[in-house]
Formats: structure tokens, C-alpha cells, sequence
């Protein structure tokens, strides 16, 4: 694997994600094939959860140059101008080990094979699921740009299975909302910057759009990302602050994809 080789301190460490991923893959199999299917985006309530009041956890989605980087920072400033507790976080979080990785993959530093990259994306989320837990209960709303529904809709829409792609994300919190910046992908490539990384490529785009679309559940909320950056951001206000607000007076924390 050529792209080991430009990391030889990191060596060890995708093998051994890689390693443990597959095996937590082989036990969720064994559960049967019938319950993962059943899911159909379903989520239940972590073990022990309780109504305490808590923080929010929002996710952005969407193709890439849809605007979702800066709509997060907006958010962010709003809600803390009206004095919430809140953090902005970023997947793949490129400042671990597995994170830089990742990063060189996406900037084509290196070549890795398309089941290893979609693990080491999955890893470096649940290098993140202690804390962000740990926030949500002290009361701190969390603003996520990008989570496992972007790793799930990149990796089918380049021909791995769909349901191998949602199984380690299995376990994660999943979110009380998801904005799903929605783009026609010819509009988004026209935006400045597109075609810097591997992905923003016109046609696979639009392959990752199709496949958005099957994990679309109760939890999405669509804002049309081609209108005016005012009108997106006064939208996403609006859904927000109803979503913090709920969480605040108390709701459990949920587990993604586990039901």
C-alpha cells in the first residue's frame, strides 16, 4: 500500500484501525443482515439516557461548495450572540493521526483503498464520541460541518455497499437535526475553489446526491442552498434555535442507526 509508506509512524495505526473496524463489522453482521435493514434510519435512545437539559447536536450536509463552512461559522456567531453554549467541529477532524491521514488522501498525497479510507473516516469520528457526549450533557450545543451521512453517501456513491458503509457508524450519537444544504451540482461547481480535493469532481457528485437522498429521515431539515447566503442563513436561524431550545428543556441523547 503505497500510501503507508509516506507515513511509516502511522504504519501501525491504519492497520490496527482497519484491523479492529473490520472486526466490529464481523460482530454487527452477526446480528443479522435482517436488522440492519430494518433500521431505515431509526435511532434509539442511549442506554441510561434521561430528559436532563442538554445541548444540541446540529449537523451540516450537502456537496461540497455548498456553503455549509460558512453557514456553520454564521450559526455559531448567532447563537452565541444570544448567549448559548456552543462549539463549531469539523469531520474529518484532519489534527489526529487518523485525521492527517485522511487529509493527505483527500489532497492526493497518497492512494488508499476505498473500504480502508471509508474506516479511517469512521475512526476519526469515534475518536471524537467521548467528548462530544460529554458536551452535549454539560449543556453545550455542538455544530458539526459534515457527519456519517457524508461518509456513507461519498463511500456508496463510489460502488461500496450501502449498508457495509452505515454499519460502523453504528453507535455514534446521532443527531437532533440535520441541515442538508441542498445544491444542484452543477450551481455548486460553479462556486470559486471547486476542484481543490479528490472529491469535487462534477459527475460523482451527482452520484453523492443520489445516494443523500437514501438517508434522508425525520431528523432533516432541507434549506435550498442556491438562494441568496441571507436567506439560507435566516432559515437556518430559524430551525435551529427551535431545535436548542427543545434539547435545553430536556431529551435523551440518541444512538445513530441502532435500533
Amino acid at each position: 500500500m503505497p500510501a503507508l509508506l509516506e507515513f511509516p509512524s502511522l504504519n501501525f495505526g491504519v492497520l490496527a484501525v482497519r484491523r479492529s473496524l473490520n472486526l466490529g463489522l464481523n460482530i454487527s453482521c452477526k446480528r443479522s443482515v435482517r436488522s440492519i435493514r430494518m433500521e431505515n434510519g431509526n435511532n434509539c435512545n442511549l442506554m441510561g439516557a434521561s430528559n436532563e437539559p442538554r445541548g444540541a447536536l446540529v449537523v451540516f450536509e450537502g456537496l461540497d461548495r455548498s456553503g455549509k463552512t460558512s453557514q456553520c461559522g454564521k450559526l455559531l456567531s448567532y447563537l452565541e450572540g444570544l448567549g448559548h453554549s456552543v462549539e463549531l467541529w469539523r469531520f474529518p477532524d484532519r489534527t489526529t493521526s487518523v485525521g492527517q491521514m485522511i487529509s493527505a488522501y483527500l489532497t492526493n498525497k497518497s492512494q488508499l483503498d476505498d473500504h480502508t479510507i471509508h474506516l479511517l473516516f469512521s475512526a476519526n469520528r469515534w475518536e471524537k464520541r467521548s467528548m462530544m457526549e460529554a458536551k452535549l450533557k454539560a449543556g453545550t450545543t455542538l455544530i458539526v460541518d459534515r457527519y456519517s451521512f457524508s461518509g456513507v453517501a461519498f463511500s456508496s456513491a463510489k460502488g461500496l455497499d450501502f449498508e457495509w458503509c452505515k454499519a460502523p457508524e453504528n453507535g455514534l450519537i446521532a443527531p437532533d437535526l440535520v441541515v442538508y444544504l441542498d445544491i444542484p451540482p452543477e450551481k455548486a461547481a460553479e462556486r470559486g475553489g471547486y476542484g481543490g480535493e479528490r472529491y469535487e469532481q462534477l459527475e460523482f457528485q451527482k452520484k453523492v446526491a443520489q445516494h443523500y437522498k437514501l438517508l434522508e429521515d425525520s431528523s432533516w431539515r432541507m434549506i435550498d442552498a442556491s438562494q441568496c447566503i441571507e436567506d439560507v442563513e435566516k432559515q437556518v436561524e430559524e430551525i435551529v434555535l427551535e431545535h436548542v431550545v427543545t434539547c435545553q428543556k430536556g431529551k435523551p441523547l440518541s444512538s445513530l442507526w441502532s435500533c
